[in-house]
């Protein structure tokens, strides 16, 4: 087990440190928010905005996380407490942002366990029309102890790999289940452009319509980067926290983010020409992944076999996001509480499966269970992608632009002097002025005041 002065794991090589890290960042959103927000927004146009924004938002905050949880080798809160007292507070808006998200984030990832599972025992073909689907994917989720089985099953899985530790479960499952995610969608984007609708599918995601652009388009592709990099949670300071010494930081958080867009994409050559084969308006999220795909699915030759790879797919993006999320946490109490890791790992666990199970309950069962107006699956969702994230993302940047030693940024990203970054100037000019003031803008936005 590698280990460094401080006596934390650290993670082996340099492709360890992009898997991981990029693993951290492909999730769900990748896969079902992307695709349609792109094709929604005007298709190859959005495609640019957005890529710009990756670069001018994405990768500084990246960086600016990635730095904080080197130089301190520390959990989240450890991380911002070691480097100035007074902003631990940043640190904890991480790890209840972690929390939060875990407790919809399973739930769904419960959702794309049991439909794999249904599509393997081809239980889901005997269906034909989307609304038949529809029936289903409301039955199963309002179904009291259903979803909460599979949720339950995510969760051990999860729990699984955190308790192997950083190097045998965290690193050791990157290199497995990143490659096998790239495969899955390589194959199903051959299947996909080979089919009759393919072609317009991909105009639809490619053909860059400018006059579907304007400055709330920016906004959007503002806030999906945002999300779609898992920045402001503390995964990634956490991650950092394991680099070694001369992991290099910049290439690191460069990789990361063109992987984290190639999924994205990929996704939408995944899903767009099958929705246009059968004329059916594109549409977003759950109702996209668990109603219309599997009716599509379903009209194909090899139904069964498409349709279980691709909810493989959605179990592998998942997983590796679940996972980081979970040791945001773990980390938290094991270094912070002085728990043991193995107690660490299961009080994160438990928590974590009674907050699922309650979000899961409130959208059949407990539907009276209510937070803002809407269920108390939704707050948890609204409450973390509208102010714990975005928040996160503009303090980051205030405190490592403003705060932190400058010696101590130009160190990290330079690893003490050997590498040479000739547009550090630039880099830091972004981190102070240009990432605070649109982080405040989405995050005004994501608030309903324009």
């Amino acid at each position: 087990m590698h280990h460094n002065a401080h006596g934390r794991a650290t993670l082996g090589g340099k492709l360890s440190a992009v898997l991981v890290a990029a693993g951290s960042s492909v999730g769900l959103g990748n896969i079902w928010r992307f695709p349609y927000v792109a094709g929604d927004n005007g298709g190859g146009a959005f495609l640019v905005i957005y890529i710009c924004c990756v670069l001018l938002l994405g990768l500084p905050i990246m960086l600016a996380e990635f730095t904080v949880g080197r130089a301190s080798h520390r959990n989240a809160v450890g991380a911002y407490r070691a480097l100035d007292r007074r902003w631990s507070l940043l640190g904890y808006n991480g790890v209840l942002a972690a929390f939060l998200i875990l407790g919809f984030y399973f739930v769904v990832s419960g959702w794309t366990a049991e439909y794999m599972v249904h599509s393997l025992t081809g239980s889901l073909a005997h269906f034909t029309e989307a609304t038949q689907y529809k029936a289903v994917f409301e039955n199963f989720i309002q179904n009291p102890w259903r979803p909460i089985l599979y949720t339950c099953l995510f969760v051990l899985a999860t729990h699984a790999v955190i308790s192997l530790g950083v190097q045998k479960g965290i690193e050791r499952s990157a290199k497995v289940l990143m490659p096998l995610l790239f495969l899955i969608l390589i194959v199903l984007s051959v299947h996909a452009v080979l089919m009759p609708g393919g072609e317009a599918g991909l105009r639809f995601l490619f053909r860059p319509d400018f006059s579907k652009v304007t400055a709330s388009t920016v906004l959007v592709a503002l806030g999906q980067a945002f999300f779609s990099l898992s920045i402001g949670i503390g995964t990634m300071v956490t991650y950092a926290s394991y680099f070694k010494a001369d992991t290099n930081l910049r290439h690191t958080a460069l990789n990361v983010t063109i992987l984290d867009t190639a999924v994205a994409i990929l996704a939408g050559v995944v899903i767009f020409p099958a929705v246009f084969s059968v004329g059916i308006e594109p549409s977003s999220g759950p109702s996209l992944v668990f109603i219309t795909l599997p009716s599509i699915f379903n009209g194909m030759p090899w139904s069964m076999v498409w349709s279980s790879v691709f909810f493989l797919l959605l179990v592998v993006a998942a997983l590796t996001s679940t996972i980081s999320l979970h040791e945001v946490i773990t980390a938290y109490l094991h270094e912070e509480w002085h728990l043991t890791r193995r107690k660490a790992a299961w009080a994160t666990t438990a928590a974590t499966a009674l907050l699922a199970s309650v979000a899961s309950l409130s959208l059949g069962a407990w539907n009276g269970l209510e937070l803002f107006g809407m269920s108390f699956f939704d707050a948890l969702d609204f409450l973390t992608a509208n102010i714990l994230l975005p928040a996160g993302g503009l303090f980051t940047c205030i405190f490592v632009g403003w705060k932190l030693d400058q010696q101590v940024l130009r160190n990290e990203i330079t690893n003490r002097g050997a590498l040479s970054f000739r547009i550090y100037g630039l880099f830091r000019a972004l981190l102070r002025y240009f990432c605070p003031a649109v982080m405040l803008l989405v995050f005004l936005d994501n608030l309903g005041v324009f």
